[in-house]
């Protein structure tokens, strides 16, 4: 009970100053460019705010509309992808190479829609459960929204500073080092993030490119959501494709084969040509540390953890 103010503390104010931290690592370097070529660090800053608010703008007229009406067509097909897929499950059972295992199928099917169906049931019920908290989380986006552009703001323009005033309560013999180790953590948290960000868009539009040639439905939104979750190492790229293979099997096995073309050559291009040119070895952990790391996070902190 004594420390519950402080997580209530942290569990308001945390998620504004991550995403301000994210922001200011994306834009400093911006920053500091400008300001060595004689331009006032605070003018620069106003700009980056125009063009951020600009695209924040673009984004609400262009994009979201686009992505609203796929979500919405996708809702509306759902129940359609269903009829297929379970036509083509009765095609597979009919199929005279498995009579013999048409029994064991059937019970197998059985139990796998029932599963379904406690789940969609499940689902249903939490959602209607958590509608209670949703003021409570439209709040604390409020919150976010309002807070994460005056941080910015502050530690762009005097971020720099932070390091000398934190090592100034410590004793003298320790500060020395301690700015050095504090210097060694910036560069490296930097270079991830900026590299993160940098990968995550490239692969959200090669997703976008790849899934529009192909003609997959809703290639805008499930572009996005790959580049979203490429921000998770190792696994982000493997969940984006979830929603991708579901939809290439209701298309037919064509469209599946396309949808692996497409995974293979943007898997090959980002790991081997854009993440070691733009992140390089900047990150010296094993994929297995990486994996428990994300596994224990995620159970702290929930999504946001392992984001």
């Amino acid at each position: 009970y004594l420390f519950k103010p402080i997580l209530q503390f942290f569990s308001i104010v945390g998620i504004p100053i991550i995403v301000a931290i994210i922001l200011y690592y994306f834009l400093v370097p911006v920053v500091d460019f400008l300001e060595r070529h004689k331009v006032k660090r605070g003018l620069t800053i106003l700009l980056l705010f125009i063009i951020i608010l600009g695209l924040l703008i673009w984004g609400g007229v262009v994009v979201v509309p686009k992505i609203q009406e796929q979500i919405v067509n996708f809702i509306n097909n759902l129940p359609g992808y269903f009829d297929e897929i379970n036509q083509q499950l009765e095609k597979l059972i009919n199929n005279k190479w498995i009579n013999g295992f048409r029994p064991q199928l059937n019970s197998i099917i059985d139990d796998r829609l029932s599963s379904l169906a406690n789940i969609i049931q499940s689902f249903f019920k939490d959602t209607l459960e958590s509608i209670g908290s949703l003021i409570g989380t439209l709040a604390n986006v409020f919150v976010v929204i309002l807070t994460v552009p005056f941080l910015l703001f502050y530690l762009l323009k005097d971020g720099k500073k932070f390091p000398h005033y934190a090592t100034r309560f410590l004793p003298t013999r320790f500060r020395k080092p301690t700015l050095q180790v504090l210097k060694e953590m910036n560069e490296k948290v930097s270079q991830y993030i900026r590299g993160q960000l940098i990968v995550a868009m490239t692969v959200l539009i090669m997703f976008i490119m790849g899934f529009s040639i192909i003609g997959l439905d809703f290639a805008v939104s499930l572009g996005i959501i790959a580049g979203f979750l490429n921000l998770l190492p190792y696994l982000g790229s493997f969940i984006a494709m979830i929603p991708v293979v579901f939809l290439a099997l209701v298309s037919g096995p064509t469209m599946l084969l396309k949808v692996m073309i497409v995974f293979f050559v943007e898997q090959t291009i980002e790991g081997r040509l854009i993440s070691p040119l733009i992140l390089g070895s900047k990150l010296n952990i094993h994929p297995v540390t990486i994996i428990f790391v994300l596994l224990t996070s995620g159970k702290i902190f929930g999504v946001l953890g392992i984001v």
